[in-house]
């Protein structure tokens, strides 16, 4: 047998066992450790009343006076997954300084407040674009206009905040944060 013919018996060896793991074996081991956590790897999708109403891991853009409000978004048309993206404005940007400023005087008149009061997540875009959280403060400026609407008293609102705060990461990774598609189903839920 040539060289060159061992080389080239060798070579398809090699190939078949690498399709074989990494074609078959990799894609079956990664499925069933997907399938030990299946709301995770099904897209952790909400429901209300046995209907997705969506995921927990993308915003959604609510309006109205009724539900609580997400920070803004720069993907696409809202919380589009598709065109995720940060606007890529710097600090001293004059137009993202604009933005912040008008941001900032429609939430202060919307939640009827100063405008200093207003957090930062309300004024500004996640890096993605498609964050589903908030901050519990921003959250908290929320409760009176979202009770009042809906016509239930601030204390079952705040309840509802406090249970949908998720709070740092092994204590200390991140920070506190409120899912928006959570706590606007659990509003639907007293309904």
């Amino acid at each position: 047998m040539t060289a060159f013919l061992r080389q080239c018996l060798a070579g398809l060896r090699v190939l078949l066992v690498l399709t074989v793991l990494t074609g078959l074996v990799y894609p079956a081991a990664v499925y069933a450790v997907g399938r030990t956590m299946p709301d995770r790897a099904d897209g952790s999708m909400i429901e209300v009343d046995g209907q997705v109403v969506g995921s927990r891991l993308i915003g959604q853009p609510f309006d109205g006076d009724e539900w609580f409000h997400p920070r803004p978004s720069v993907a696409g048309d809202g919380y589009d997954p598709l065109a995720s993206g940060a606007s890529n404005l710097g600090p001293e940007n004059a137009d993202l300084l604009s933005t912040v400023e008008q941001r900032r005087a429609e939430v202060a008149e919307l939640e009827e407040v100063d405008p200093a009061e207003v957090p930062p997540d309300a004024l500004t875009a996640s890096g993605s674009g498609l964050d589903p959280h908030i901050s519990p403060a921003y959250a908290a400026l929320q409760v009176g206009r979202v009770s009042q609407a809906r016509g239930l008293d601030e204390p079952t609102v705040r309840g509802l905040v406090s249970e949908a705060t998720t709070e740092r990461e092994l204590g200390v990774l991140g920070e506190p944060r409120v899912n928006v598609l959570e706590l606007n189903a659990a509003l639907t839920m007293l309904d």
